[in-house]
């Protein structure tokens, strides 16, 4: 559970699902994370190796972030959790209200 711990980590593999992502596209989808939080996850991704981080040597720097296999895999194993997120969102939503 600690390769997704938090709100913002399925986050990030939901939008790197489509593709790779530079850091700044990733963080224009995902409105409301800061940079700092961000570069924080990602290198946790990274370390739980869900998460390829490819660097080329080029000027201006260019930095992707990827899924790897084992992030897929991940975000297929999130899926059911989702599906009863959405089943059951009026009683998260009260939750969050009390």
């Amino acid at each position: 559970m600690a390769v997704v711990d938090g709100k913002w980590k399925p986050l990030i593999l939901w939008e790197l699902q489509e593709g790779p992502k530079r850091f700044n596209a990733l963080h224009r989808s995902l409105p409301g994370i800061s940079q700092k939080m961000l570069t924080q996850h990602l290198k946790e991704l990274q370390r739980h190796g869900v998460v390829h981080r490819e660097s080329y040597h080029q000027v201006p720097p260019k930095v992707e972030y990827s899924m790897t296999d084992a992030g897929r895999e991940l975000l297929d194993a999130l899926g059911p959790l989702g599906d009863w997120a959405t089943k059951h969102i009026a009683m998260i939503v009260a939750a969050d209200q009390d």
